[in-house]
C-alpha cells in the first residue's frame, strides 16, 4: 500500500471521541461482523459466510446500559499474511488494534483452538489493552465441552456466545461495561456534515478518503470493488468537523454479481441517501460514462448536494483545452447537474485536496441555507415585474399580486409557491423560478424544491 501525502500543510486526522473504542478481532469466518450487528441492534456489515468479506475497519456508535461507546469490526487477522489483499486486511486490523481502547478477540467454538487463533494471542500478548476473549457459536447447552479446548490460552475467564442468536452477549457486555466511563447521550455525530465519497470501481475513492485523513484508514488496491461496506470516517478539518463514506463502486446493473456485491452497491446508494453531500469522483483520464450518469441521476433522485471531483487529472493537466473539453462533456452529461461545482485534481497529490474542504462547505452552507420569509416574498414580487406568473386560459393571471412563497424545509432547501391557479404553472416557469433563486441566494452545489400549493 502506497502512502499518500497529506492533503494540506496540517493534515486532517481522525476526532478523538470522548468515548472508548472497542474493537472486535479475530481470524477471517469467525463471525465478527455477526457479533457486530448484534451489539449496534442493526445489519450495518455485510455478513456472509465467504472468509475475508470485512475488508476495512467499519465504525459505529453504540451505547449499553446508557454508556456510550465506539465498536469497531475489522477484517479477519492473519498474522501469517504478507502479500495481497490478505496484507491490506491485516494492516487494517493492526490499525483497529492501534487505535482501540478495548479488545474482544472472538474465536470459533465449532472449529477450536486453531494454529492461527494461538498466532494471535501471541501477538495481543505485549499489549496491555483489556482483551476479552468470546468463544462463539455455542448456541446450545451440548456446545458447552467446546469451550474447554480454549483454556489452554491461560485466560482466567472465557465468555461463551452466540453472536448469531444473541446468547452470552450481554454477559459479555456486563464485562465490559465498568470500563466504559458514565456520559451523556452522545449525540455529536448527528449535527456533523455527512459526506458520502461515490464514483464507479476503481476511480480512485478509497485513495481520496486515505488522502483527506492523512492515513491508510480504508483498503486501497487496483481491484475493483475493494470497498464492500460504506465506511464511516470522523475528520477533523481546522476547527471543523466531517464524517466521511467511502462506497463501494457501482457498477452496471448487468454486471454487479448477486450476493456479496449486489447487497454492496444497496448499501452503497443508502449511504448516498443518509449523507449530506456527495463527493462523485469520476475519472479524467477516461472521461465521463454511462455509468457516471445513473450515479449522478442517483444522488438527484435522493436530493443530495453534491461536487464533482475530477480525479487522475494529473495525467491530462499538460493537455490544451483538455478542461474545456471535459466540461462540455460533463454538461452533455449531467445537464441535471449544472449547479454541482467541478473540482480537478489526484487524489495521490495531496496539494491538489487543499481547496475541496472549503468547497464542502460552502456547499454544506447552501444544503442547510434558510432565506426568510419576507425577503423571498421581496424577491417574488420583483420577478413578477418582469415576469409574470403564466396566462389562464388565454387572459393576464389576476392573482399576480396574492402570490406567496415560503421556504418550507433544509437538506435539500425546499419552497412553496401559493398561487390561485396551481395548475396554470408550467415546469419552465419553474425552473426560470430556480435558476433566479440560485442567483440570488447563490444556491451552489445543492439541489432545490419548488411546491406549488394553492393559495
Amino acid at each position: 500500500m502506497t502512502n499518500h501525502e497529506p492533503a494540506h500543510p496540517s493534515p486532517p486526522t481522525p476526532h478523538a471521541l470522548p468515548v472508548p473504542l472497542v474493537a472486535i478481532i479475530g481470524r477471517p469466518n469467525v463471525g465478527k461482523s455477526t457479533l457486530f450487528n448484534k451489539i449496534i441492534g442493526a445489519k450495518t456489515a455485510i455478513v456472509d459466510d465467504v472468509p475475508g468479506v470485512t475488508r476495512d475497519r467499519n465504525y459505529a456508535d453504540a451505547t449499553y446500559r446508557n454508556r456510550s461507546f465506539r465498536l469497531v469490526d475489522t477484517g479477519g487477522l492473519d498474522p501469517a499474511a504478507d502479500v495481497g489483499m490478505s496484507a491490506l486486511i491485516r494492516r487494517q486490523s493492526e490499525l483497529a488494534i492501534e487505535e482501540a481502547d478495548i479488545m474482544i478477540l472472538l474465536l470459533d467454538g465449532r472449529s477450536g483452538l486453531t494454529p492461527s487463533d494461538m498466532d494471535m494471542v501471541r501477538l495481543l500478548r505485549g499489549i496491555t489493552k483489556p482483551v476479552f476473549v468470546a468463544v462463539n457459536k455455542i448456541d446450545t447447552p451440548k456446545a458447552d465441552p467446546l469451550i474447554a479446548d480454549f483454556y489452554r490460552l491461560g485466560k482466567d475467564e472465557l465468555y461463551p456466545i452466540s453472536a448469531e442468536h444473541g446468547m452470552g452477549v450481554a454477559e459479555l457486555l456486563d464485562a465490559i461495561y465498568p470500563l466504559l466511563p458514565a456520559t451523556d447521550e452522545h449525540d455529536a455525530l448527528s449535527t456533523l456534515p455527512h459526506i458520502a465519497v461515490v464514483g464507479r470501481p476503481n476511480v480512485g475513492k478509497s485513495t481520496l478518503v486515505n488522502a483527506l485523513l492523512g492515513e491508510e484508514r480504508v483498503v486501497v488496491s487496483d481491484i475493483p470493488g475493494t470497498t464492500r461496506d460504506p465506511i464511516d470516517s470522523l475528520v477533523t478539518h481546522g476547527d471543523r468537523r466531517y464524517v466521511f463514506t467511502d462506497t463501494a463502486g457501482i457498477r452496471r446493473r448487468g454486471k454487479i454479481d448477486r450476493g456479496i456485491e449486489g447487497y454492496s452497491v444497496l448499501r452503497s446508494l443508502r449511504a448516498i441517501g443518509r449523507s449530506d453531500l456527495a463527493v462523485l469522483v469520476l475519472d479524467g483520464s477516461e472521461g465521463v460514462t454511462e455509468q457516471d450518469t445513473k450515479i449522478a441521476g442517483a444522488i438527484l433522485k435522493q436530493g443530495r448536494a453534491c461536487l464533482l471531483w475530477i480525479n487522475k487529472w494529473d495525467l491530462r493537466k499538460d493537455e490544451d483545452g483538455a478542461k474545456n473539453t471535459f466540461e462540455l462533456e460533463l454538461h452533455r452529461r449531467f445537464p441535471f447537474l449544472t449547479w454541482a461545482p467541478i473540482l480537478y485534481g489526484s487524489a495521490l497529490k495531496g496539494d491538489s485536496l487543499s481547496t475541496l474542504f472549503a468547497r464542502i462547505d460552502d456547499v454544506y452552507k447552501m444544503f442547510v441555507k434558510r432565506v426568510p420569509t419576507g425577503a423571498l416574498n421581496t424577491w417574488l414580487q420583483n420577478i413578477l415585474v418582469t415576469h409574470p406568473l403564466p396566462v389562464r386560459k388565454g387572459k393576464p393571471s389576476k392573482v399576480t399580486k396574492s402570490a406567496f412563497i415560503t421556504q418550507v424545509t433544509t437538506k435539500p432547501p425546499a419552497f412553496a409557491l401559493f398561487v390561485g391557479h396551481p395548475q396554470d404553472i408550467t415546469p419552465a416557469y419553474l425552473r426560470y423560478l430556480e435558476n433566479q433563486l440560485r442567483v440570488s441566494y447563490q444556491f451552489t452545489g445543492t439541489p432545490l424544491r419548488l411546491l406549488v400549493r394553492k393559495k
